[in-house]
């Protein structure tokens, strides 16, 4: 069985109306990012920080996956699949897909802030429980924090994801300018004969030097298209 790497990132879920703050000059639901999305903003204002997030948390279960989300995760009919995302959100999960690999965290978990990506720390919030408060304690004594790989913090699930991409015989780009690095190198894994199709509905200058196929459509309306086509020359 062929096997398919799926990059995807904000633009994946913004048809299920998650917003995204590129598209916003820089701002995330009215806030700087740095604020809200590096260490030194939750150092210095940690329940800003903790609160961002459990507002984000809370809208999560009000959005549903879209067809995208649902193309890729039907793709496994055919496929080998596994889905690296920029995206913290679970819609890939919801829609079905059963090898995913989170690169900038989980939204629906939180974790220590003195080891963020200890296995042991890590827990996942209950759907009654989503919030995360000033006072929650990790397993090691910590306070609680959203598990998020926020701006300047290492990746830790890189190297999971380079192995998958350099084992795909195809790979597919939703929803990402793959110009945001450490997820741009990820490419360059790529086997060279491997094609590569980039859905987005905007231009979008790559920079890797790798051939590609643009359908220049949103993420479900692409999916539809390249999944007849990957299923009929499977």
């Amino acid at each position: 069985m062929k096997k398919i790497v799926v990059l995807t990132g904000a633009g994946m879920s913004a048809e299920s109306g998650i917003s995204t703050f590129r598209d916003s000059g820089g701002l995330w639901e009215q806030h700087r990012v740095e604020d809200v999305a590096t260490i030194e903003g939750y150092i210095r204002n940690p329940e800003l920080v903790i609160n961002f997030y459990n507002e984000r948390r809370r809208q999560l279960p009000t959005v549903q996956p879209n067809r995208g989300h649902e193309l890729v995760a039907a793709l496994e009919q055919f496929f080998d699949v596994t889905v690296v995302t920029q995206n913290v959100d679970d819609l890939h999960e919801r829609a079905g897909s059963s090898k995913i690999i989170h690169l900038h965290g989980e939204l629906m978990k939180a974790t220590s802030t003195y080891s963020p990506n200890d296995s042991r720390q890590i827990v996942t919030l209950a759907p009654d429980h989503l919030d995360i408060h000033l006072g929650d304690k990790a397993a090691d004594g910590s306070q609680l924090r959203p598990f998020i790989v926020w701006f300047g913090e290492a990746v830790p699930k890189i190297e999971d994801a380079a192995e998958a991409v350099m084992q795909a015989d195809i790979c597919i780009v939703i929803g990402t300018s793959m110009n945001v690095y450490p997820a741009a190198g990820l490419v360059q894994f790529l086997a060279p004969e491997a094609p590569i199709y980039l859905i987005d509905p905007a231009d979008v200058k790559w920079t890797s030097g790798r051939h590609y196929t643009h359908i220049k459509k949103g993420a479900s309306a692409g999916m539809e298209e390249l999944f007849e086509k990957l299923k009929v020359e499977k």
